[in-house]
């Protein structure tokens, strides 16, 4: 039998685990001389990548016009915001905070999200990966992270190196497993073959038992991320995966303008290549970055599907109280 549309999607039970959960999660940074940070959900700035997209609005000064204002995003996350706090001199913060992402809708999406997200200066890869280790450890009691990298991972799952392999190697081996490449999509592009074989052939295999961190992802993958140090061919980025889902995604952070700038640019080309809408190149960030930004690791977390981990939830509805439909 449907419930009536007002009621919400979730049992109160798992609501009110959830309060607990996110209690947790607020004293571990606090333990750890975290400080908590508010910022805009609302930015003229945004994260410029190919694959999100953020929600547009229209801040209109005149009351009589509305919809004739300036163009504002609704964040896909806090994290331009707090790199401007870490260059200004905060050097461990965290926030619980809503993020937004267009034409997100499923069993592990809505287009309204939760996100806890960090930074802290001094960290690198090794501080900022372990440093998540021993929050999934905290709220999940499954033991520490288990680890592996990128290369190794493909050479393990599929028998081909994802930095050296071809293309027509890539769409071989996504036809040997049936994994269709949409009509939209570049089969030219190498890191969009990578991410399906990783999303629809490996991902469902990881961290089973004990939580997975996946790391060493390839430097054209590099995202806000530093290239590592001992190897240009792979970016300093990691992610969190648990039950064969995607819980976090974190960087040893990026402190070139420069490099930041040329992504960007990257970016939009991509995001022309597939019709979408190009996103603001410049930004507060670059002149943050330009001022200065410290060596730090910041990481976001999926609270929502934390959450679905926690509570042995199947759909993201069973772990908030109003998915979009019925918000």
């Amino acid at each position: 039998m449907n419930q009536p549309s007002w009621r919400p999607t979730a049992s109160l039970e798992n609501l009110q685990r959830r309060s607990q959960i996110t209690q947790a999660v607020r004293q571990f940074f606090l333990g750890r001389d975290f400080w908590e940070v508010e910022t805009p959900l609302l930015s003229q700035d945004t994260v410029v990548d190919t694959h999100l997209d953020p929600v547009p609005v229209s801040v209109g000064w005149d009351p009589a016009r509305p919809t004739s204002g300036e163009t504002y995003y609704l964040q896909t996350s806090p994290e331009f915001a707090m790199k401007r706090l870490v260059a200004a001199g905060a050097e461990a913060i965290f926030q619980i905070t809503k993020a937004f992402r267009l034409a997100e809708e499923g069993s592990q999406h809505n287009v309204e999200f939760t996100l806890v997200e960090w930074y802290r200066v001094g960290d690198g890869l090794e501080a900022g990966m372990q440093l998540l280790s021993d929050l999934a450890e905290a709220a999940l009691g499954r033991g520490p992270a288990e680890r592996i990298t990128y290369q190794a991972l493909f050479q393990q799952h599929i028998d081909l190196d994802p930095l050296t392999v071809s293309l027509e190697d890539l769409r071989l081996a996504c036809q040997e497993r049936q994994i269709g490449v949409p009509a939209s999509f570049d089969e030219s592009d190498r890191d969009g073959l990578l991410e399906l074989l990783l999303s629809e052939a490996i991902q469902p295999k990881l961290g089973l038992q004990h939580p997975l961190i996946l790391y060493g992802y390839p430097a054209s993958q590099a995202a806000l991320a530093r290239l590592g140090e001992e190897d240009q061919r792979v970016a300093s980025r990691f992610e969190l995966f648990v039950d064969g889902m995607e819980l976090a995604n974190g960087y040893d952070e990026l402190q070139n303008a420069d490099v930041l700038i040329a992504r960007n640019q990257a970016n939009n080309a991509a995001r022309s290549r597939l019709g979408k809408p190009l996103l603001p190149s410049n930004s507060r960030l670059l002149q943050a970055m330009q001022s200065g930004l410290p060596a730090c690791s910041g990481c976001a977390l999926g609270l929502d599907r934390l959450m679905m981990v926690a509570l042995g939830a199947e759909s993201i509805d069973q772990v908030i109280p109003f998915p979009i439909r019925q918000a």
